[in-house]
Protein backbone atom coordinates (compact mmCIF):
# COMPACT_ATOMS: atom_id res chain seq x y z
CA UNK A 1 0.00 0.00 0.00
CA UNK A 2 2.34 2.76 -1.50
CA UNK A 3 1.69 3.83 -3.98
CA UNK A 4 -1.01 6.69 -4.04
CA UNK A 5 -1.90 6.86 -7.64
CA UNK A 6 -4.54 4.44 -8.85
CA UNK A 7 -3.86 1.77 -11.14
CA UNK A 8 -6.03 0.23 -13.35
CA UNK A 9 -8.04 -2.93 -11.76
CA UNK A 10 -7.71 -6.53 -13.89
CA UNK A 11 -10.86 -9.28 -13.79
CA UNK A 12 -8.61 -12.64 -12.82
CA UNK A 13 -6.00 -9.97 -15.04
CA UNK A 14 -7.41 -10.63 -18.08
CA UNK A 15 -7.60 -6.87 -19.23
CA UNK A 16 -7.67 -3.06 -17.52
CA UNK A 17 -10.54 -1.53 -16.11
CA UNK A 18 -10.56 1.76 -14.99
CA UNK A 19 -13.37 4.03 -15.61
CA UNK A 20 -13.11 7.89 -15.06
CA UNK A 21 -17.23 7.94 -13.67
CA UNK A 22 -19.34 6.62 -11.42
CA UNK A 23 -21.13 3.42 -13.44
CA UNK A 24 -24.88 2.08 -13.18
CA UNK A 25 -25.63 -0.82 -12.05
CA UNK A 26 -28.64 -2.17 -14.23
CA UNK A 27 -28.98 -5.69 -11.59
CA UNK A 28 -30.68 -8.76 -12.19
CA UNK A 29 -32.86 -11.56 -11.98
CA UNK A 30 -32.29 -12.90 -8.65
CA UNK A 31 -30.79 -16.32 -8.18
CA UNK A 32 -32.15 -18.27 -5.38
CA UNK A 33 -29.42 -20.61 -5.89
CA UNK A 34 -26.72 -18.40 -5.68
CA UNK A 35 -27.92 -16.79 -2.06
CA UNK A 36 -27.97 -20.39 -0.55
CA UNK A 37 -25.05 -21.56 -1.66
CA UNK A 38 -23.22 -18.52 0.07
CA UNK A 39 -21.09 -19.86 2.88
CA UNK A 40 -18.44 -17.75 5.39
CA UNK A 41 -15.70 -18.87 7.46
CA UNK A 42 -16.34 -16.64 10.27
CA UNK A 43 -12.88 -17.40 12.29
CA UNK A 44 -11.05 -17.21 9.02
CA UNK A 45 -13.01 -14.28 7.60
CA UNK A 46 -11.32 -12.85 11.61
CA UNK A 47 -8.06 -14.12 11.18
CA UNK A 48 -7.93 -12.53 7.64
CA UNK A 49 -9.18 -8.94 8.96
CA UNK A 50 -7.05 -8.89 11.99
CA UNK A 51 -3.98 -9.24 9.31
CA UNK A 52 -4.74 -5.40 7.85
CA UNK A 53 -3.29 -3.57 10.56
CA UNK A 54 0.23 -5.48 10.42
CA UNK A 55 0.85 -5.98 6.71
CA UNK A 56 0.13 -3.23 5.88
CA UNK A 57 1.57 0.15 7.28
CA UNK A 58 2.57 3.49 5.47
CA UNK A 59 4.85 6.16 6.58
CA UNK A 60 5.89 9.93 6.49
CA UNK A 61 4.73 11.51 2.66
CA UNK A 62 2.97 8.05 1.74
CA UNK A 63 0.64 8.15 5.06
CA UNK A 64 -0.08 11.83 4.08
CA UNK A 65 -0.90 10.85 0.31
CA UNK A 66 -3.30 8.49 1.17
CA UNK A 67 -4.58 10.47 3.93
CA UNK A 68 -5.36 13.58 1.44
CA UNK A 69 -6.81 10.78 -0.85
CA UNK A 70 -9.28 9.49 2.17
CA UNK A 71 -10.70 12.63 2.45
CA UNK A 72 -11.79 12.66 -1.07
CA UNK A 73 -13.50 9.92 -0.24
CA UNK A 74 -16.07 10.76 2.45
CA UNK A 75 -19.56 11.64 2.33
CA UNK A 76 -19.62 14.18 4.84
CA UNK A 77 -22.30 14.01 6.97
CA UNK A 78 -24.71 15.26 9.55
CA UNK A 79 -27.65 13.48 10.70
CA UNK A 80 -28.22 15.16 14.21
CA UNK A 81 -31.83 15.33 15.58
CA UNK A 82 -30.23 19.17 15.97
CA UNK A 83 -28.94 19.78 12.49
CA UNK A 84 -29.67 23.08 11.76
CA UNK A 85 -29.52 25.47 7.95
CA UNK A 86 -26.52 26.88 9.38
CA UNK A 87 -24.64 23.67 10.75
CA UNK A 88 -25.10 22.74 7.05
CA UNK A 89 -24.07 25.66 5.62
CA UNK A 90 -21.00 25.49 7.21
CA UNK A 91 -20.47 21.28 6.88
CA UNK A 92 -20.51 22.03 3.07
CA UNK A 93 -18.07 24.89 3.31
CA UNK A 94 -15.63 22.43 4.84
CA UNK A 95 -16.49 19.71 2.35
CA UNK A 96 -15.14 22.60 -0.33
CA UNK A 97 -12.06 22.74 1.41
CA UNK A 98 -11.52 19.68 3.77
CA UNK A 99 -8.06 21.02 4.66
CA UNK A 100 -6.30 23.93 5.28
CA UNK A 101 -4.38 25.91 2.34
CA UNK A 102 -1.35 26.46 4.37
CA UNK A 103 -1.35 22.77 5.20
CA UNK A 104 -1.84 21.78 1.41
CA UNK A 105 1.12 24.34 0.37
CA UNK A 106 3.52 22.96 3.31
CA UNK A 107 3.02 19.54 1.47
CA UNK A 108 3.30 20.48 -2.22
CA UNK A 109 -0.16 20.02 -2.52
CA UNK A 110 -1.89 22.88 -3.14
CA UNK A 111 -2.39 22.38 -6.82
CA UNK A 112 -4.54 19.39 -5.88
CA UNK A 113 -8.51 19.89 -5.81
CA UNK A 114 -8.63 18.28 -2.73
CA UNK A 115 -12.43 18.05 -1.72
CA UNK A 116 -15.18 15.71 -0.27
CA UNK A 117 -16.85 13.07 -2.35
CA UNK A 118 -20.54 13.91 -1.48
CA UNK A 119 -22.17 15.92 1.54
CA UNK A 120 -24.68 13.95 3.14
CA UNK A 121 -28.12 15.02 5.37
CA UNK A 122 -31.29 14.57 5.79
CA UNK A 123 -34.18 15.48 3.12
CA UNK A 124 -35.49 18.78 4.95
CA UNK A 125 -31.53 20.23 4.40
CA UNK A 126 -31.20 19.36 0.60
CA UNK A 127 -32.07 22.38 -0.62
CA UNK A 128 -29.87 23.88 1.30
CA UNK A 129 -26.78 21.98 0.81
CA UNK A 130 -27.28 22.38 -2.96
CA UNK A 131 -26.84 26.21 -2.08
CA UNK A 132 -24.17 26.20 -0.17
CA UNK A 133 -22.48 23.80 -2.76
CA UNK A 134 -22.95 25.26 -5.75
CA UNK A 135 -20.36 25.69 -8.57
CA UNK A 136 -18.51 22.89 -6.75
CA UNK A 137 -19.49 19.81 -8.01
CA UNK A 138 -19.75 17.97 -4.60
CA UNK A 139 -23.14 16.26 -5.18
CA UNK A 140 -25.70 15.67 -2.13
CA UNK A 141 -26.85 12.77 -0.54
CA UNK A 142 -29.74 12.39 1.34
CA UNK A 143 -30.53 9.63 3.54
CA UNK A 144 -34.32 8.07 3.09
CA UNK A 145 -36.54 5.40 3.10
CA UNK A 146 -37.77 6.02 7.33
CA UNK A 147 -33.82 6.78 8.31
CA UNK A 148 -32.57 4.98 10.52
CA UNK A 149 -35.12 2.32 10.97
CA UNK A 150 -36.52 2.12 7.62
CA UNK A 151 -40.02 0.97 9.08
CA UNK A 152 -42.60 3.43 7.56
CA UNK A 153 -45.00 2.31 5.23
CA UNK A 154 -43.61 1.42 2.09
CA UNK A 155 -45.20 3.92 0.15
CA UNK A 156 -44.13 7.02 2.59
CA UNK A 157 -40.75 5.59 1.80
CA UNK A 158 -40.77 5.44 -1.49
CA UNK A 159 -41.97 9.10 -1.40
CA UNK A 160 -39.34 10.38 0.22
CA UNK A 161 -37.03 9.27 -2.18
CA UNK A 162 -38.79 11.13 -4.95
CA UNK A 163 -38.79 14.03 -2.76
CA UNK A 164 -35.31 14.10 -2.34
CA UNK A 165 -34.51 13.33 -6.30
CA UNK A 166 -36.95 16.36 -7.12
CA UNK A 167 -34.75 18.70 -4.73
CA UNK A 168 -31.95 17.87 -6.57
CA UNK A 169 -30.47 14.83 -4.61
CA UNK A 170 -28.24 12.97 -6.55
CA UNK A 171 -27.12 10.18 -4.56
CA UNK A 172 -29.94 8.55 -2.22
CA UNK A 173 -29.28 6.56 0.70
CA UNK A 174 -31.80 3.76 1.94
CA UNK A 175 -32.12 1.31 4.36
CA UNK A 176 -33.18 -1.93 3.88
CA UNK A 177 -36.14 -3.74 6.08
CA UNK A 178 -33.96 -5.77 8.14
CA UNK A 179 -36.64 -8.42 8.87
CA UNK A 180 -36.50 -9.26 5.26
CA UNK A 181 -33.08 -10.87 6.04
CA UNK A 182 -33.30 -12.34 9.51
CA UNK A 183 -36.48 -14.15 8.17
CA UNK A 184 -34.65 -14.98 4.85
CA UNK A 185 -37.22 -13.35 2.59
CA UNK A 186 -35.45 -12.66 -0.42
CA UNK A 187 -37.56 -12.21 -2.47
CA UNK A 188 -39.44 -9.21 -0.71
CA UNK A 189 -35.56 -7.86 -0.03
CA UNK A 190 -35.01 -8.35 -3.87
CA UNK A 191 -38.89 -6.16 -5.03
CA UNK A 192 -38.17 -3.56 -2.15
CA UNK A 193 -35.23 -2.47 -3.70
CA UNK A 194 -35.80 -2.83 -7.02
CA UNK A 195 -38.74 -0.35 -6.44
CA UNK A 196 -36.64 2.10 -4.33
CA UNK A 197 -34.16 2.17 -7.25
CA UNK A 198 -36.93 2.90 -9.76
CA UNK A 199 -37.76 5.96 -7.34
CA UNK A 200 -34.27 6.99 -7.61
CA UNK A 201 -34.34 8.00 -11.39
CA UNK A 202 -30.88 8.72 -12.54
CA UNK A 203 -30.10 9.11 -8.49
CA UNK A 204 -27.50 6.62 -7.39
CA UNK A 205 -28.90 4.84 -4.88
CA UNK A 206 -26.67 3.35 -1.91
CA UNK A 207 -28.62 0.29 0.17
CA UNK A 208 -27.76 0.60 4.05
CA UNK A 209 -27.90 -2.75 4.95
CA UNK A 210 -27.15 -2.29 8.97
CA UNK A 211 -25.18 -5.25 9.41
CA UNK A 212 -24.94 -5.15 13.31
CA UNK A 213 -28.44 -6.20 13.03
CA UNK A 214 -28.42 -8.87 10.73
CA UNK A 215 -27.02 -11.54 13.21
CA UNK A 216 -24.22 -13.21 11.27
CA UNK A 217 -21.81 -12.62 8.54
CA UNK A 218 -23.64 -14.81 6.35
CA UNK A 219 -26.31 -12.75 6.21
CA UNK A 220 -24.51 -9.92 5.51
CA UNK A 221 -22.82 -11.18 2.37
CA UNK A 222 -26.46 -12.58 0.96
CA UNK A 223 -28.29 -9.28 1.98
CA UNK A 224 -25.13 -7.24 0.05
CA UNK A 225 -25.73 -9.84 -3.10
CA UNK A 226 -29.58 -9.29 -3.40
CA UNK A 227 -29.57 -5.58 -3.16
CA UNK A 228 -26.82 -5.90 -5.79
CA UNK A 229 -29.06 -8.03 -8.02
CA UNK A 230 -31.62 -6.01 -7.04
CA UNK A 231 -29.81 -2.85 -8.93
CA UNK A 232 -27.99 -0.88 -5.84
CA UNK A 233 -24.75 1.17 -7.09
CA UNK A 234 -23.61 0.81 -3.58
CA UNK A 235 -24.35 -1.56 -0.20
CA UNK A 236 -23.28 0.42 2.65
CA UNK A 237 -22.23 -1.26 5.96
CA UNK A 238 -24.28 0.70 8.89
CA UNK A 239 -26.41 3.90 9.48
CA UNK A 240 -24.27 4.92 12.12
CA UNK A 241 -27.33 4.43 14.30
CA UNK A 242 -26.50 0.85 15.70
CA UNK A 243 -24.48 -0.25 18.38
CA UNK A 244 -22.22 -2.00 16.02
CA UNK A 245 -21.28 -0.23 12.51
CA UNK A 246 -18.61 -0.80 10.36
CA UNK A 247 -16.04 -3.29 11.83
CA UNK A 248 -13.27 -4.71 9.02
CA UNK A 249 -14.69 -7.94 8.99
CA UNK A 250 -18.16 -6.88 7.30
CA UNK A 251 -16.15 -4.90 5.32
CA UNK A 252 -14.14 -7.86 3.82
CA UNK A 253 -17.33 -10.01 3.68
CA UNK A 254 -18.95 -7.15 1.60
CA UNK A 255 -16.17 -6.56 -0.99
CA UNK A 256 -16.05 -10.42 -1.52
CA UNK A 257 -19.42 -10.26 -1.93
CA UNK A 258 -18.91 -6.93 -4.74
CA UNK A 259 -15.90 -9.07 -6.33
CA UNK A 260 -18.07 -12.12 -6.73
CA UNK A 261 -21.05 -9.94 -8.32
CA UNK A 262 -18.11 -8.47 -10.52
CA UNK A 263 -16.66 -11.17 -12.01
CA UNK A 264 -20.44 -12.77 -12.27
CA UNK A 265 -22.22 -10.13 -14.23
CA UNK A 266 -19.16 -7.31 -15.14
CA UNK A 267 -20.86 -4.96 -13.34
CA UNK A 268 -19.00 -2.54 -10.63
CA UNK A 269 -20.74 -1.59 -7.27
CA UNK A 270 -19.12 0.92 -4.76
CA UNK A 271 -18.62 0.02 -1.33
CA UNK A 272 -19.73 2.25 1.63
CA UNK A 273 -18.25 2.26 5.24
CA UNK A 274 -20.56 4.53 7.68
CA UNK A 275 -20.19 4.16 11.67
CA UNK A 276 -17.74 4.13 13.96
CA UNK A 277 -14.66 5.24 11.60
CA UNK A 278 -13.15 8.49 13.77
CA UNK A 279 -9.27 8.05 13.20
CA UNK A 280 -7.03 8.31 10.40
CA UNK A 281 -5.47 4.44 11.63
CA UNK A 282 -8.79 3.26 10.80
CA UNK A 283 -9.42 5.07 7.42
CA UNK A 284 -6.16 3.52 6.49
CA UNK A 285 -7.29 0.07 7.53
CA UNK A 286 -10.41 0.13 5.13
CA UNK A 287 -8.20 1.17 2.12
CA UNK A 288 -5.82 -1.38 2.81
CA UNK A 289 -8.62 -3.73 2.92
CA UNK A 290 -10.31 -2.16 -0.38
CA UNK A 291 -6.58 -2.20 -1.95
CA UNK A 292 -6.17 -5.54 -1.42
CA UNK A 293 -9.62 -7.08 -1.84
CA UNK A 294 -11.03 -5.16 -5.10
CA UNK A 295 -8.02 -3.36 -6.04
CA UNK A 296 -6.15 0.24 -6.93
CA UNK A 297 -9.50 1.84 -9.13
CA UNK A 298 -12.01 0.86 -6.45
CA UNK A 299 -10.28 3.47 -4.53
CA UNK A 300 -11.79 6.27 -6.24
CA UNK A 301 -15.09 8.26 -4.79
CA UNK A 302 -17.66 6.32 -7.52
CA UNK A 303 -16.86 3.01 -6.09
CA UNK A 304 -15.78 3.51 -2.29
CA UNK A 305 -17.03 6.20 0.52
CA UNK A 306 -16.52 6.69 4.12
CA UNK A 307 -19.67 7.88 5.63
CA UNK A 308 -17.83 10.37 7.82
CA UNK A 309 -18.11 13.25 10.19
CA UNK A 310 -15.39 13.05 13.49
CA UNK A 311 -12.81 10.85 10.97
CA UNK A 312 -12.04 14.49 9.03
CA UNK A 313 -11.09 16.19 12.31
CA UNK A 314 -8.74 13.24 12.91
CA UNK A 315 -7.16 13.19 9.57
CA UNK A 316 -6.58 17.00 9.57
CA UNK A 317 -4.49 16.61 12.88
CA UNK A 318 -2.50 13.88 11.34
CA UNK A 319 -1.41 16.14 8.15
CA UNK A 320 -0.94 18.93 10.66
CA UNK A 321 1.47 16.80 12.19
CA UNK A 322 3.43 15.72 8.99
CA UNK A 323 3.84 19.23 8.74
CA UNK A 324 5.08 20.51 11.88
CA UNK A 325 6.10 17.87 14.44
CA UNK A 326 2.85 18.46 16.65
CA UNK A 327 -0.77 17.47 16.97
CA UNK A 328 -3.33 20.19 17.24
CA UNK A 329 -5.83 20.28 19.18
CA UNK A 330 -9.15 18.73 18.03
CA UNK A 331 -11.24 22.54 17.96
CA UNK A 332 -8.64 23.52 15.63
CA UNK A 333 -10.30 21.57 12.99
CA UNK A 334 -13.91 22.36 13.51
CA UNK A 335 -16.71 20.42 10.99
CA UNK A 336 -19.34 22.53 11.72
Amino acid sequence: MSDPQPRSVTRSHAGPLDLPVAPRNHGMPLELDWIREVRINRSAVERRAATLRTRRTVKKEWQAAWLLRAMTLMDLTSLSGDDTPGRVRRLCAKARRPVRTELLNEMGAGQLPIKVAAVCVYHTFVGTALEALQGSGIPVAAVSTGFPAGLSPFEQRIAEIRASVKDGAEEIDVVITRSHVLTENWPALYDEVRLMREACGDAHIKTILATGELGTLRNVARAALVCMMAGADFVKTSTGKESVNATLPVGLVMARAIREYWERTGQLIGLKAAGGIRTAREALDWLALVKDELGDAWLRPHLFRFGASALLTDIERQLEHFVTGRYSAAHRHPTA
